[in-house]
């Protein structure tokens, strides 16, 4: 998944999708993130909808905001 995973994961739903590869995101506990998508997985041009379930790496810097770095099937 992640190369550096020291930083904490959450699972959270796809609510919105903004430009440039940006989402908002609800995690389990109601809370909203603005999400990017991780490299890799631009690469691999994964498409994300809202409604899909991803995995997110939370910034330990800015509680507002994460990266998308898994989407459950």
């Amino acid at each position: 998944m992640s190369i550096n995973s020291s930083q904490p994961q959450v699972e959270g739903k796809i609510m919105e999708n903004l430009p440039n590869t940006t989402f908002r995101v609800q995690l389990g506990d109601g809370q909203i993130l603005l999400c990017h998508l991780a490299g890799k997985m631009r690469l691999r041009w994964v498409r994300l909808l809202p409604g899909d379930r991803v995995q997110v790496e939370t910034n330990p810097y800015d509680a507002t905001r994460g990266r998308i770095v898994f989407k459950f099937k």
